[in-house]
């Protein structure tokens, strides 16, 4: 009997999960991962955090439920030197971080897959809604997108590497939120009506800023707005505070709207300018993952995103080096932001990803 390791979070989405693998007769071990409880602001009833003591405890009675071994792993100092930290860092030298995509790599499908290989699991089992395949000519595993397009996580996923992947499994990639939902109320979980976790699930609050401010208060200060051609229009509140393409908060007026286009933290200056300004064909990518391919050696074509919210378009990737590359699009993109992830997708299946480090006027 083949022996799985299932991520628990205390949510629906992970707990039919367990259900469903104990279903499919594998013999399961349930484990919640303890990154810490999220800062001291009053967490949001209707947005529930995956790493409060609730979640936790709801994972255990779910497994109890189930008739599963549970078991708690502290990786709190982990998380904050891999995560948190990492979050911080980046908004200090002016990019824009995606926290979800390391804490993938490394924690989920990193840590806890060591874990799973230590007991002797075969496999870790999460609730992402997302497909692995196997090619069956070059034997690569492939990374596909949700059958549920609305809450596809495949973006999320682009940096797991292909031992990764060979040991994951995500049940949910071939059933709706909807499907999810039934299912739940069929093995009559406790977690069956649950909301939705926050997305970051360390800012309780969601207010980044505020989390920023609390953190590292010594290392934010305020700096000259400027315009693209170096004129001061006012004084921002720090740095890590903005993001390229922002309009709120800027706190000028000059009779039409003016956006984040660029962020320089040696300076401590945000630059700003008008909508069009925003739009970029052209980014330098670095770190790239290749998941279907297995280098990439020639210039190929790509549905690109820039964000996880982003429908994508059609451009042109070329290696300039090692896990390098130029990506140019066809149609000019709005706000290109260093420090996003960039994932390249071909149809339905993630050719790969990468970290975005700017553009030609970055």
């Amino acid at each position: 009997m083949k022996k799985v390791l299932v991520a628990m979070s205390g949510g629906v989405d992970s707990s039919v999960t367990a259900a469903m693998m104990v279903d499919a007769g594998y013999d399961v071990t349930g484990i919640t991962m303890r990154l810490g409880a999220p800062d001291t602001i009053e967490v949001d009833p209707e947005r529930p955090n995956c790493c409060s003591l609730e979640g936790i405890e709801d994972a255990r009675r779910v497994a109890t439920q189930l008739g599963i071994p549970f078991y708690g792993v502290n990786y709190e100092d982990i998380f904050k030197e891999e995560i948190i930290d990492y979050f911080v860092e980046e908004y200090l030298v002016g990019r824009t971080p995606s926290p979800c995509m390391v804490c993938n790599r490394e924690l989920k499908f990193g840590k806890l897959l060591d874990l799973a290989k230590s007991l002797e699991c075969e496999a870790i089992a999460t609730g992402h809604y997302a497909r692995i395949e196997q090619h069956p000519e070059t034997g690569r595993f492939l990374l596909r997108k949700s059958l549920d397009q609305s809450k596809d996580q495949s973006y999320f996923l682009a940096a797991l590497t292909q031992d990764q992947l060979r040991c994951a499994m995500m049940p949910l990639g071939e059933f709706s939120k909807t499907q999810v939902r039934d299912l739940a109320r069929q093995y009559d979980l406790r977690t069956a009506e649950k909301i939705e976790s926050q997305e970051l699930c360390f800012v309780a609050d969601t207010n980044y800023r505020r989390f920023l401010q609390d953190r590292i208060p010594e290392k934010i200060e305020s700096g000259d707005i400027i315009d693209k051609h170096g004129n001061i229009l006012g004084r921002h509140q720090g740095v890590p505070f903005y993001t390229v393409g922002q309009r709120r908060g800027l706190g000028i007026s000059v009779g039409k709207p003016l956006y984040v286009t660029q962020l320089n933290a040696d300076e401590k200056t945000v630059v700003v300018g008008e909508s069009e300004d925003l739009l970029e064909d052209t980014m330098h990518v670095e770190r790239i993952n290749l998941i279907s391919i297995e280098e990439l050696t020639e210039p190929i074509r790509a549905h690109v995103k820039i964000r996880s919210r982003d429908d994508g378009g059609i451009a042109t990737i070329s290696p300039t080096g090692e896990s390098e590359a130029i990506v140019k699009f066809d149609e000019q993109r709005r706000a290109i932001t260093p420090g996003q992830a960039t994932v390249f997708y071909d149809g339905e299946y993630v050719i790969g990803g990468g970290w975005i480090v700017g553009t030609d006027t970055t």
